[in-house]
This record gives C-alpha cells, sequence and structure tokens, in this order.
C-alpha cells in the first residue's frame, strides 16, 4: 500500500518536516511493508521555507535582519532558479513578539528579506505570509524597500497616526522587472469588520479597546498610499503585509496551492492508495485555505481517501466530510493533553500507528 503523508505544522510543537516523520514513525511500527511518501506541507506560514527547502533544494541566503522590535533577527532567503521564497514570519512572527508590543511591532525585517533576494538576483520572489505578530499594515516592509513618507514607517502602526503621504517610487524601482507573490491564505482587507485589526489582532495581543484605535491606524495607511488595494481580498493577511505588496504590485496566490504545485503533490497523490494530512486543531478555520482542506482537495481531484490526524479534532462527521476529509484522529482523545504537548512526536507516532490499523 502506498500512502502520502502530507502534513501541516503542528503549531507550538512540531514542524510540518518533524510532523510528517512522526506520522511515519508510527505508521511503519504497524504497517511496515508500506511504502510512505513524506510531503510535509505550508500554507505560508512558519516552516514555509523549510518545507520548500526539503522540496526543492536550492540555496539558502542566510540574513540577519531587525525582528519586529528591533533585535537583531536570524532569518533564511531559499533560492531557487531565479526565484525567491520569504517566509514572513520568521522576521515578525507571533513567537518573537510573544503578543506583546503589537502596538510598536515593524514589519521592517520583512523588508530586509525581499530586498536581500532582489539582490542576489531573484526575478520572482514569493512572500509567504502567516504566522505573523505584526499590524503594522506593511508599512515597516514599504520603509525597508526605500518608500518615503511624511511619519515614521519602521517603528509600527502607532506613529501613522500623523501620515498623510506615502511615496513608493523608490520601492517600485527597486522592484521593476521582478515579479511579486504573495502567497496566502486569508482573504481579509486591510481595515473594517472583516479586517486585519478586527480579525487578528486579539490572538495578537490586541486588547479589545484598542481594535478600533490600530484600526483607524491602518486606514489612514491606506488613505495615504493606496485605498482601493486596502479593499482587495488578502491585503488584511499578517497584519496588514497583503496589503504593502499589493501595493507595489504582487498578484496574491493561496499559499497552500503554490506549495502543493511546487512540491508536485497531485501526481504523488495520484500514486497513493490513501493521503494522510494534520495539524495542531482541526476546527473550522481549516476551511478556509490551509493545508487540510487543500489536501482534501487534491486528493479527492486524484479520487483518493483523506485522513486528518491533528492534536485536537472540534468538527463534526458533517463539517469534515464537507472539507473532503473522511475521518479524523486526535491525539488528546488517545494519549491525552498532557503527553500531547509534553511529547508531541511521541503521541502522533503513537496515533498514527492506530491509525494504521484501521486504514491500512
Amino acid at each position: 500500500m502506498r500512502v502520502l503523508v502530507a502534513p501541516d505544522k503542528f503549531a507550538g510543537t512540531l514542524t510540518a518536516v518533524e510532523a510528517a516523520e512522526a506520522i511515519a514513525s508510527g505508521w511503519r511500527r504497524r504497517s511496515p511493508d508500506d511504502v510512505l511518501d513524506l510531503a510535509p506541507l505550508s500554507d505560508g506560514g512558519p516552516g514555509f521555507v523549510d518545507v520548500l527547502h526539503a522540496a526543492l533544494g536550492g540555496e539558502l541566503l542566510v540574513e540577519t535582519v531587525p525582528g519586529p522590535h528591533g533585535a537583531p533577527t536570524p532569518a533564511t532567503v531559499l533560492i531557487v532558479e531565479g526565484t525567491a521564497y520569504v517566509e514572513s514570519a520568521q522576521a515578525c512572527g507571533l513567537h518573537l513578539t510573544e503578543k506583546q508590543g503589537v502596538e510598536v511591532a515593524t514589519t521592517i525585517g520583512v523588508g530586509h528579506l525581499v530586498r536581500a533576494a532582489v539582490e542576489a538576483g531573484a526575478r520572482r520572489v514569493v512572500v509567504g505570509l502567516g504566522g505573523s505578530g505584526t499590524n503594522d499594515g506593511g508599512a515597516g516592509l514599504l520603509a525597508a524597500l526605500g518608500a518615503e513618507a511624511d511619519a515614521r514607517l519602521d517603528s509600527g502602526p502607532l506613529p501613522l497616526v500623523d501620515v498623510t503621504r506615502v511615496d513608493l517610487t523608490a520601492p517600485r524601482a527597486l522592484l521593476a522587472g521582478v515579479e511579486l507573490v504573495a502567497a496566502s491564505d486569508v482573504d481579509a482587507t486591510l481595515t473594517g469588520l472583516f479586517g486585519a485589526t478586527k480579525t487578528f489582532g486579539p490572538q495578537k495581543g490586541v486588547a479589545e479597546e484598542r481594535l478600533p484605535v490600530l484600526d483607524a491606524l491602518l486606514e489612514q495607511l491606506a488613505v495615504a498610499t493606496d485605498r482601493r488595494t486596502a479593499l482587495e481580498k488578502g491585503a488584511g493577511a499578517a497584519g496588514g503585509l497583503g496589503f504593502a505588496l499589493l501595493a507595489l504590485g504582487a498578484r496574491r496566490e493561496p499559499g497552500i496551492a503554490l506549495v502543493a504545485d511546487a512540491v508536485g503533490l497531485a501526481a504523488r497523490a495520484a500514486e497513493a492508495d490513501l493521503v494522510l494530512t494534520g495539524e495542531g486543531a482541526f476546527d473550522f478555520s481549516s476551511r478556509a485555505g490551509k493545508v487540510p482542506a487543500g489536501v482534501a482537495e487534491v486528493a479527492a481531484a486524484a479520487l483518493r481517501p483523506c485522513v486528518a490526524l491533528a492534536g485536537r479534532v472540534d468538527v463534526g462527521a458533517r463539517e469534515m466530510r464537507a472539507l473532503g476529509v473522511e475521518a479524523a484522529y486526535a491525539m488528546v482523545d488517545v494519549v491525552g493533553e498532557e503527553r500531547s504537548f509534553a511529547d508531541p512526536a511521541g503521541a502522533l507516532s503513537d496515533l498514527a500507528e492506530r491509525v494504521a490499523r484501521s486504514w491500512s
């Protein structure tokens, strides 16, 4: 039997590569004769560069950039045959802010990575968006690429209260002839009820009473820069990084679709008898461009069953099948919550061994 193992990261515990290896380890204990094809995935968030490097090879360009609060932060740009892949979370991720100081957190480091990619000769730059701890509308990225304004762009959203003019001449000149792609699973606009701040601000540490204030600051940036772009789907991705990229002419692509295409997921699913996917929490958010939904769609096109392994499963059978997933299994139900966090790789491996009893 051939089994395709295509999970996302298990946020906070396992990378996608580690999750795939843990699933494979447990599966082999039960069914050692099965042929396993490991295809760890990402939707553009944390792990984006690692997943693509494992699948595509290429050269890793190591950079030290300012983090969200200015501290020197190591990051890597993957360059494969003229295309550069940038993982925004490496420079402004939630793991760097730990939900602190979001009102002064900047995306300037992401801009430095984009600049490094262009200066290294990349003619196509793909920026993975997701897992950010910032909410500055991409102002820091614009500053790093040379944008000029009548207010500070590199110090988080608070200074945007004074901005009335943003000149993108220099960034556009730098990116002339470069194809810019925003890889995102988020449809949010920059501002408003379903915008970056209202939708994702609380999980980054924005207090409820500050949500309208920060939303107004991003509206100020939009008016000073490009109000029409602020209304586009995806502009609110990664705290508004999507807006900055779109304003510079980026094309938006679903992150999971881009990664799936890069690793040849459709062809690999067609060769498998069963497709496994997974993530930390399999819930209603898994519907909107997340890895399990993307994998299930590919599996359905190949007429192969798709099974999910997760830390938690918070959807019912009907919703699960609407996503194209035949069955979903939770680590916490098999080994308990304490062990799931204390030994995530071992717990996931044990879960996979148990699932193999039913599906191999």
